[in-house]
C-alpha cells in the first residue's frame, strides 16, 4: 500500500511538468502548422514575393512576422492578409518593427574593410568611430566640424556618393588625392574644391564597394554614424551626443 502511494505521489508531482511539456508541444505544432499555411498561401497567391527567410510570432495573437532579408512584413495565421507597417508597443512607446530592423541591420564593425575608408587619428586614437558621408551633403559638413572636437578616437570615413554624379566625381578626386584625408577635410570644412585627379592608377572601385556596404546594411542617408558596438545613428549628431554614445558603445563592446 505504501509503495502504491509513493508511486502515486511521484506521478502527481510529475503531472504539472508533463502538462507543461504537452502544452509546449501543442503550441509548437500549431506554430509550425501556421507557418506552413502562411508559406503555402503566399506561394499560391503571390508567387513573385521574395523568399521568406523566417516566420516568427509577434506579441499580437494571430499575427506573424515575415522576415525577407532585412525587410519585415506581417501576416495572419493563414496568410490571407499581408501587412506592411510598424507595430508599436503603446505601453513602452517602442516601435517594435524599427527595433527589429535595427537589430537585423546592426553593423559588424570588425568585418568592415578599413582600407576602404579615410582615416583620421585624433589623440591616442584608442576609440573607434565609423562615418558614412557624401561630399555634397550639408549635414555631413556640419558633423565634420563636430568630429574635430572628439578626443582619443580614430575616425573611419567611408565615402558614399549617393547625391548624384558630382558627388561621385568629388569622391573620386578626394579618394585619389595624395593626402586624401587632408583633401576631404579641406573640402568639408574649408570649402576648398578638391583638385582633379588621374583615376586610372587609383582604386576608384572602393566607391562601389562602399555603396554595396550601404545596401547590405540599409544605409539610405548621410551622414550615418556607426559606433563600436555596431549600433548607429542617422543625421548630424552634435559632438557631446556622439561622445555619450561612444561611451555607451564601449561598455557593450
Amino acid at each position: 500500500m505504501t509503495l502504491l502511494f509513493t508511486r502515486a505521489a511521484r506521478f502527481a508531482r510529475l503531472l504539472p511538468g508533463m502538462a507543461l511539456i504537452g502544452t509546449l508541444a501543442v503550441a509548437t505544432q500549431l506554430a509550425q502548422a501556421d507557418e506552413a499555411a502562411i508559406r503555402k498561401t503566399l506561394a499560391d497567391r503571390m508567387p513573385k514575393l521574395p523568399k521568406i527567410d523566417e516566420i516568427s510570432k509577434t506579441p499580437i495573437p494571430g499575427v506573424y512576422e515575415l522576415r525577407i532579408g532585412t525587410d519585415i512584413l506581417y501576416a495572419d495565421e493563414t496568410g490571407s492578409h499581408l501587412i506592411e507597417g510598424a507595430i508599436l508597443d503603446t505601453k513602452t512607446q517602442t516601435d517594435l518593427t524599427k527595433a527589429r530592423i535595427d537589430k537585423l541591420t546592426m553593423i559588424d564593425v570588425a568585418s568592415l574593410p578599413l582600407k576602404d575608408a579615410l582615416v583620421f587619428k585624433q589623440g591616442t586614437g584608442m576609440r573607434k568611430l565609423i562615418v558614412f558621408a557624401d561630399p555634397n551633403c550639408g549635414y555631413c559638413k556640419r558633423i565634420e566640424r563636430d568630429l574635430l572636437a572628439l578626443k582619443d578616437v580614430t575616425i573611419y570615413t567611408y565615402l558614399l556618393p549617393i547625391l548624384g554624379p558630382d558627388s561621385t566625381a568629388k569622391s573620386r578626386d578626394i579618394w585619389c588625392a595624395k593626402d586624401n584625408g587632408k583633401a576631404w577635410r579641406a573640402w568639408m570644412i574649408d570649402n576648398v574644391t578638391p583638385a582633379k585627379q588621374q583615376t586610372d592608377k587609383c582604386d576608384v572601385a572602393v566607391l562601389e564597394r562602399n555603396l554595396e556596404i550601404s545596401r547590405k546594411y540599409k544605409i539610405t542617408g548621410t551622414p550615418a554614424v556607426v559606433f563600436e558596438d555596431g549600433t548607429r545613428s542617422p543625421g548630424a549628431l552634435p559632438a557631446n551626443v556622439i561622445e555619450e554614445r561612444m561611451k555607451e558603445a564601449s561598455k557593450k563592446s
